[in-house]
């Protein structure tokens, strides 16, 4: 039996990470009191999938109830039991709730950022004792949602990779394992011709490929990820965000992870492609 339980701030898109389980397979009960989760888990057929949504709504939930109450589920060998820390800036988190009109669970009488301050100080320590901790403040909702599929509808024997272009100038992917810097590679930017185009355009990958460091830097990068990623599989990690930057995010860090994705598309592991960036000019 699988169990995932999911918890976070609110506004960090524990709504959408539950519906993405229940479209994986999993039973989805949102907002249920702790008290309850031990019965309801045992209640579950030991071949079914549950994903329980908890956070500050629940009645009588704290962090040190919440580490009390999953420990037996921890040590049960019949569950694969997780906790998904679903995480969000708070300024990304206030424009959210402001943008959406929708009230925060402890702003009732305060500000929206007072509440946000007010939640993170609650769930202080919740984060550290969680097993996936996903970062929401630069994804969007279809985003996360392969995010969560990525890392829960995987086979045990499949490690599944996440190849991610991204902008340094806004900053590295927080959820990102392994960050490579392609700044150093021939910049079609300063191509006339080629500065509206994109690292998927054939002509910007000839281009990026003409630089005489090209070869031997694609070279490396395969070399090392090629003994790498069996490893993370023996030490059971079932899920790897890989991150490449340039400077805009929209030529060379993407066409990288186009090439990377076509290499890495021939092994076993499940590889999703994602351009956070390509659409900021």
């Amino acid at each position: 039996m699988k169990l995932v339980l999911v918890t976070g701030m609110s506004g960090a898109g524990k709504s959408v990470a539950l519906k993405s389980l229940e479209d994986n397979g999993f039973e989805a009960i949102d907002n249920l009191p702790l008290a309850f989760l031990p019965t309801v888990a045992a209640s579950v057929a030991r071949t079914e999938h549950l994903a329980v949504g908890t956070d500050i709504r629940s009645r009588d939930f704290s962090v040190e109830r919440f580490i009390e109450t999953i420990q037996p589920l921890r040590d049960d060998p019949n569950i694969d039991f997780k906790v998904l820390f679903l995480d969000c800036h708070d300024e990304q988190l206030r424009r959210r709730f402001t943008e959406t009109r929708r009230r925060h669970p402890l702003a009732l009488d305060r500000t929206v950022m007072d509440g946000i301050r007010h939640e993170r100080q609650l769930l202080e320590g919740l984060r550290e004792a969680s097993d996936v901790v996903i970062d929401t403040s630069q994804t969007e909702a279809a985003a996360l949602r392969s995010v969560i599929t990525s890392h829960f509808a995987a086979s045990e024997r499949q490690l599944s990779v996440v190849l991610t272009s991204f902008s340094f100038k806004r900053g590295v992917p927080p959820d990102a394992d392994i960050v490579f810097d392609v700044r150093f590679l021939k910049n079609p930017y300063y191509d006339p011709t080629l500065r509206h185009l994109t690292g998927q355009d054939a002509a910007v990958g000839e281009h990026i490929e003409s630089d005489p460091g090209f070869t031997s830097f694609f070279t490396s990068l395969t070399g090392l990820l090629g003994p790498l990623l069996p490893r993370y599989l023996e030490e059971g990690k079932h899920y790897l965000t890989i991150a490449i930057g340039c400077t805009g995010g929209r030529h060379r860090s993407v066409y990288v992870v186009k090439k990377l994705g076509a290499f890495l598309g021939g092994s076993d592991y499940k590889v999703t492609l994602r351009h956070r960036d390509l659409e900021h000019h």
